[in-house]
C-alpha cells in the first residue's frame, strides 16, 4: 500500500497539476478530494495543453482510475464540458468515477454567490470569490438541504427535493437581495439532462478505494487550492469553503489517516495570491511586476491577475506543520532567473517588534516581513533536468529553503512542460 497526498502549501496556484501529472505515472488511482470548479490545474505534456477544474489529472494516464470524491462539489455543466473537451483530445474517460455523495452546484448557488459578493463589495468587504457557487453549496451541505449526485438518479424524489429547497432559495434571492427568482421547471429540466449525461460516471467510490488499499495499489490524493485557504487553518475569512489540507483528503474520500504514508507539499519559488486578504511579502514594485510577467500569473479559472511577492518561509513552515509535509515540490524556479538578489521572508515584525510564528489573520494584516537576502543567478535554469546543472546560487537558494522549512526539496520544476523537472527523490520510487 502506498498513498501519497499532494497538497498546496500557499494560497493555491502552486503548480499542483504538473506535480500530480508527473507523479501519477506510477499511480493506480488519482483521487480529487475537495473544492469545485473554482480550482484550476494546468498540465502541459506530449498529449497537449490541458486545464482541469474538476476531473483529476490522472485521467491522462491510460491505466489510472480517476476518482472525484464526496468532498468535491460539482457543477454538472462544467463537468460535462470538461469531459467533452477531453474527448475532443481523444482522452478516454471510461476510467472516471464520481462519488454519488458529491454535492451538486445548482443555478441558485451561483446566483447567490454573485449577489452576496456584490453586497460585500458595496460595503468594502469583498472576499474575492470566484462567483461559481462554491460557498453557497457547501453551506447547503452543512445545512443538510443539499442535492447530491445520487439524487439525479432518482426522478421520483428529485422534483420534490428541488421544489422544497428552491422555495427557500428564491425567498432569499428575491426578498433579501432583490434578485430574480430561479424557475423550478427550468432547474428540474436541467437535472434531467445532467442525469442522462452523467449517470454512467456516478458510483460509490469507497469500494474502489478500499479494494485498492487492500490490494497494495498506489493511490495519489489530489488537493485543490492551498493550505492558507483552508476554512479552518487559512487566513479566515479570506479562505475557500472546503479543506485543502491533508485532513480534507480523509473526509473528502472516506479513507483513514493511517493509510497516508507521505504528503507532498507543492510550493512556488515565490508567493502569489488571488483575491483579497493579507499578504505580507506582496510586492508592488518592479520586482513584483517581473514575477507576474515571467510567471504568467493569471488565474487559470478566473483569469484574474495574481498578486506576487517573495517566498514566505514563515507561512510555509505553518503549512508544513498542518499537513505533515514529508516532501517539498518547488515550482517555477526558472521565474527567478536574472534577479540580482532574491529575498526570503524569515520572520515578521509589527511596530518594530518581532512577531512569534505565524499570527492570526487580524494581526497578520499589520505584519511586515523580515527578509534574508540571497544572491540571484544570471544563468538560465529554464528546462534544466538535473540538480547538478543548476547554477550554484540556485542550489544555495534551494538549500536555504530546505533549512528554513525542515523539509527536503525532492522535486524542482524548471518550466511548464512535464519534462522540465528535476526529480531528486520520487515519493513512489
Amino acid at each position: 500500500m502506498s498513498v501519497i497526498s499532494v497538497v498546496g502549501g500557499q494560497w493555491g496556484d502552486e503548480g499542483k497539476g504538473k506535480v500530480v501529472d508527473l507523479l501519477s505515472e506510477k499511480a493506480d488511482i488519482v483521487a480529487r478530494f475537495n473544492g469545485g470548479n473554482n480550482a484550476g490545474h494546468t498540465v502541459i505534456n506530449s498529449m497537449g495543453n490541458f486545464k482541469f477544474h474538476l476531473i483529476p489529472v490522472g485521467i491522462l494516464r491510460q491505466n489510472c482510475i480517476a476518482l472525484i470524491g464526496n468532498g468535491v462539489v460539482v457543477n454538472p455543466d462544467a463537468f460535462a464540458a470538461e469531459i467533452a473537451t477531453l474527448h475532443e483530445s481523444d482522452v478516454d474517460t471510461s476510467n472516471l468515477i464520481i462519488s454519488e455523495k458529491a454535492h451538486l452546484i445548482m443555478p441558485y448557488h451561483i446566483k447567490l454567490d454573485e449577489l452576496e459578493e456584490r453586497r460585500r463589495s458595496e460595503i468594502g468587504e469583498a472576499i474575492g470569490t470566484t462567483g461559481m457557487g462554491i460557498g453557497p453549496v457547501y453551506m447547503d451541505k452543512t445545512s443538510r438541504i443539499g442535492l447530491r449526485m445520487i439524487d439525479l438518479l432518482d426522478k421520483n424524489t428529485l422534483f420534490h427535493k428541488l421544489e422544497v429547497v428552491l422555495k427557500q432559495k428564491n425567498d432569499v434571492i428575491s426578498k433579501l437581495y432583490g434578485g430574480d427568482p430561479i424557475d423550478l421547471g427550468y432547474s428540474y429540466e436541467r437535472c434531467l439532462v445532467w442525469a442522462e449525461e452523467l449517470a454512467d460516471y456516478i458510483k460509490p467510490i469507497e469500494p474502489v478505494l478500499h479494494e485498492a488499499l487492500s490490494s497494495g495499489k498506489k493511490i495519489m490524493l489530489e488537493g485543490a487550492q492551498g493550505a492558507m485557504l483552508d476554512l479552518d487553518h487559512g487566513t479566515y475569512p479570506y479562505v475557500t469553503s472546503s479543506s485543502p489540507s491533508v485532513g480534507g483528503a480523509c473526509t473528502g474520500l472516506g479513507i483513514s489517516p493511517r493509510d497516508i504514508v507521505g504528503v507532498a507539499g507543492v510550493f512556488k519559488a515565490y508567493t502569489t495570491r488571488v483575491g483579497s486578504g493579507p499578504f505580507p511579502t506582496e510586492l508592488s514594485d518592479e520586482a513584483g511586476a517581473t514575477l507576474a510577467s515571467r510567471g504568467q500569473e493569471f488565474g487559470s479559472t478566473t483569469g484574474r491577475p495574481r498578486r506576487c511577492g517573495w517566498f514566505d518561509a514563515v507561512m510555509v513552515q505553518r503549512a508544513c506543520l498542518i499537513n505533515g509535509v514529508s516532501s517539498l515540490c518547488l515550482t517555477k524556479l526558472d521565474v527567478l532567473d536574472g534577479f540580482d538578489e532574491i529575498k526570503i521572508c524569515t520572520g515578521y515584525e509589527e511596530d518594530g517588534t518581532h512577531v512569534e510564528g505565524f499570527p492570526d489573520m487580524g494581526r497578520l494584516s499589520f505584519c511586515r516581513p523580515i527578509y534574508e537576502v540571497l544572491p540571484g543567478w544570471q544563468t538560465a535554469t529554464a528546462g534544466i533536468k538535473t540538480h547538478s546543472a543548476l547554477p550554484q546560487p540556485a542550489k544555495d537558494y534551494i538549500a536555504r529553503l530546505e533549512n528554513l522549512t525542515g523539509c527536503s526539496v525532492d522535486l524542482i520544476s524548471t518550466g511548464p512542460d512535464r519534462v522540465h523537472t528535476i526529480v531528486r527523490n520520487s515519493p513512489y520510487s
